[in-house]
C-alpha cells in the first residue's frame, strides 16, 4: 500500500485545469480529497494516466508533481 496526496507546495495549476482535478477526484470520490490510500497496482495504473496530463511536471524542485506518491505506514490507520 501507498498513499498519494496533494502537494500542496506544488504552485501551478495547470495540470489541475487540464483534467487532473477529475482524474483525482475519481480516486477519492468516496475519501476526504487530498490525500488516499491504495494498493501499488492502482497507484501505479493512476500515476500513469495522471502523467499524460499537461501540467504534471509543472512544479519546483521541491514539489516537483501534483500529487505525491509516499510509503503507507504499517500501524497508519484508515
Amino acid at each position: 500500500m501507498v498513499r498519494l496526496a496533494i502537494d500542496f507546495e506544488f504552485p501551478s495549476r495547470r495540470w489541475w485545469e487540464n483534467g487532473g482535478q477529475e482524474l483525482w477526484d475519481a480516486l477519492t470520490e468516496a475519501f476526504d480529497g487530498s490525500g488516499v490510500a491504495v494498493d501499488d497496482d492502482l497507484a501505479n495504473s493512476w500515476l500513469a494516466q495522471a502523467r499524460e496530463i499537461d501540467g504534471w511536471d509543472a512544479g519546483a524542485e521541491y514539489a516537483p508533481h501534483p500529487i505525491r506518491l509516499s510509503p503507507v505506514d504499517e500501524d497508519e490507520e484508515f
